[in-house]
């Protein structure tokens, strides 16, 4: 420390301690002590060296130079800075104490401790110099986190110099440096947001020149993020703006620290320092024409890649199918009264005839419905032509006759415009052709026999019908058979020929003992096969990724850098024309006066802007394989995704 400094801060000291203990000077005073041999172990017995007096015992210990009274204070201090609830700012002098070690390492400590200086250990009274000012440094820094303590230390006139001297004069190539470095830096990160931009311009180079260097030279990881860190915070600010050049070493830097994606805090300060040197149009411009762009690029996607977290979904796009066995396929048609049912059904009277052809037209189902009109009229049909032998029922009891044979349907309207008269649970009764196929068609299908249960049945049957035969010869009588006459024996074995098989035909093994159709198919299509809907695909359900949850924030920073580069690219950068006699202008733009006094590009830079923009799609144009692997739950950013393939799949989008 300089002896000027000392001198003042010993008279002011001196004046402060007179007018503080004149009221209490007595010539005989004594001052008691504790009794001796006997450790005090109370909680809090040194309370008295947080005392908000000027005479303080850490204020004055860390002004003293005195390597013991140094080391203790120092040790009380990083003890009470691990947390935020203590202000040092309230203890008279203890701030400047802490920047008296920081400040004489700055400026005259370092070069004692120079890598080329290996020949001789370094002396114990320098090391400790070291440490004191190691550790004085990180309790500035943690001091800073107080709000109340960076209010003051930003007011503090020791605060600006000491940064600039640590910055500037110590380097960042040793390991001996490498902590009071990182330390200084996190503290002007801490405390350069509260400064107001206009106090930060004349610094210009001095802060931001030694940062870089240590963010492209500098071995030591954790000092790189630092540097890079603070850059970002100072370049934030529109009036820094100025600082910023195309040739930057923390630019270079932060392209040859990109690709460690396993160093999540090292990429991260990368990024955000890319994204806030490309917000500045022309810096963007110009990093068109940087070698390394397309390089760039391509990691930027591969860390979207590298970072997304996929899930498989599967979507069924196929329409509802149902199953069949192939052994129940037939035609369904609607039952009609056969001509042994409907004599069985006209000697009857009413109301027992009227059930009884219910029985067998109708069936029940519980969704099904018929309208009354369609009901009355199937059942005049019938039994209009034989009105003379039984009067037929009025059409209002015939409804009501519904509910007597299937309890469970019933007769109802239909609100809407207009209303719809309904009888609500009850079908047509259909026929299949499996149904027929157990159904003896001789005498040309007038055989009153009902449908038999099993084959055997049926055979026994048609044996019958040919036994009751008189003639020795007779021709076939079933259904729309044309054979001739032939005697009861041949007769018999072919009669047989009509029925069906007792067991289905064995099917190949690869063909399935199902057919699957249009779940809204209907039954009378299954049989023919070239009247069924055709069923799906077999395999109906599309399978594809998509994001498993929302980027981290590195992809987020990374995506904004990518957006930018595409924005530079891509856009174009012809001025808006101007209010004039040909042009209207834009609503909302206020056209400047002096459009004189603006600076116009000359043809030799939209010539380079052309080349720089052709360079950049022609980036864009190789890493639009890798776009396409890019799956991003957001649907906005996901738009922006979308956009940059479809730029760079025609190339001239916003051309």
């Amino acid at each position: 420390m300089s002896t000027g400094v000392m001198s003042f801060t010993n008279v002011t000291r001196s004046t402060n301690q007179a007018q503080y203990y004149a009221p209490y000077a007595a010539s005989n005073a004594t001052i008691p002590r504790p009794p001796q041999g006997q450790a005090n172990v109370k909680d809090d017995y040194e309370r008295w060296y947080t005392e908000q007096i000027p005479n303080n015992r850490m204020a004055l210990a860390l002004q003293s130079g005195v390597e013991q009274e140094v080391s203790w204070a120092l040790d009380r201090v990083l003890q009470l800075c691990l947390t935020e609830t203590f202000i040092f700012s309230i203890i008279p002098g203890i701030l400047d104490g802490l920047f008296l070690p920081a400040e004489w390492y700055s400026l005259e400590g370092y070069k004692k401790f120079n890598t080329s200086n290996t020949l001789f250990a370094i002396p114990r009274e320098l090391e400790k110099k070291r440490l004191h000012a190691i550790q004085a440094m990180f309790a500035l820094r943690n001091c800073a986190l107080n709000a109340h303590d960076c209010s003051e230390l930003v007011r503090h006139s020791h605060t600006m110099p000491l940064i600039i001297h640590a910055l500037q004069n110590v380097t960042s190539n040793g390991d001996e440096n490498t902590e009071f470095l990182l330390h200084c830096t996190e503290f002007m990160h801490i405390i350069a947001s509260h400064y107001h931009p206009t106090a930060l311009n004349w610094l210009g180079t001095r802060i931001t020149k030694p940062l870089e260097v240590m963010a492209a030279a500098s071995p030591n990881r954790p000092s790189i993020i630092s540097a890079l860190r603070a850059l970002t915070l100072l370049m934030n600010s529109p009036t820094n703006v100025a600082l910023l050049r195309a040739d930057s070493l923390a630019v270079t830097a932060s392209i040859r620290y990109l690709p460690l994606f396993m160093d999540i805090p090292l990429v991260d300060a990368c990024i955000n320092y890319l994204y806030v040197h490309l917000s500045q149009q022309n810096m963007a411009r110009a990093f068109m024409h940087h070698p390394d762009m397309p390089s760039v690029l391509r990691v930027l996607v591969s860390l979207l890649l590298s970072e997304q977290e996929e899930v498989e979904r599967a979507t069924d796009i196929g329409v509802p199918t149902r199953a069949i066995p192939t052994q129940i396929l037939g035609t369904a048609t609607v039952h009609s009264l056969s001509q042994s049912e409907l004599d069985w059904l006209l000697p009857m009277a009413e109301p027992t005839r009227c059930f009884e052809w219910m029985k067998l037209v109708f069936v029940y189902e519980p969704d099904a419905e018929v309208t009354q009109v369609d009901f009355w009229k199937l059942y005049q049909d019938v039994f209009q032509p034989f009105a003379a032998q039984h009067a037929l029922l009025p059409a209002s009891e015939v409804i009501k006759n519904v509910t007597l044979v299937f309890p469970e349907a019933r007769a109802m309207v239909l609100d809407g415009p207009p209303a719809k008269f309904i009888v609500k649970g009850v079908a047509r009764r259909m026929d299949t052709t499996s149904m027929e196929r157990l159904k003896c068609r001789w005498e040309r299908d007038q055989c009153p026999a009902l449908v038999f249960s099993t084959p055997n049945g049926l055979a026994e049957h048609v044996k019958g019908h040919v036994l009751q035969l008189e003639a020795t010869q007779a021709p076939c009588l079933w259904g729309s058979c044309t054979r001739e006459a032939l005697p009861k024996s041949a007769l018999r074995a072919h009669v047989l020929t009509h029925l069906a098989s007792k067991k289905p035909p064995d099917l190949p093994s690869s063909q399935s003992d199902t057919i699957t159709v249009v779940a809204e198919a209907p039954d009378t299509q299954l049989l023919t096969p070239m009247q069924r809907i055709l069923p799906p695909a077999p395999v109906t359900k599309l399978r594809f990724p998509e994001a498993a949850k929302d980027p981290p924030s590195t992809s987020l920073a990374a995506l904004l850098v990518i957006r930018i580069l595409f924005r530079t690219a891509f856009t174009s950068t012809e001025e808006a024309p101007r209010v004039d006699d040909d042009h209207f202008g834009f609503p909302g733009i206020v056209d400047e006066q002096e459009d004189s006094e603006t600076p116009k590009a000359t043809g030799d830079e939209r010539t380079k802007e052309r080349e720089g923009c052709r360079r950049g799609k022609k980036a864009f144009a190789g890493v639009r394989h890798l776009l396409q692997r890019v799956s991003i739950r957001d649907e906005p950013l996901m738009g922006w995704i979308t956009e940059m393939l479809d730029a760079s799949l025609t190339g001239d989008l916003y051309e």
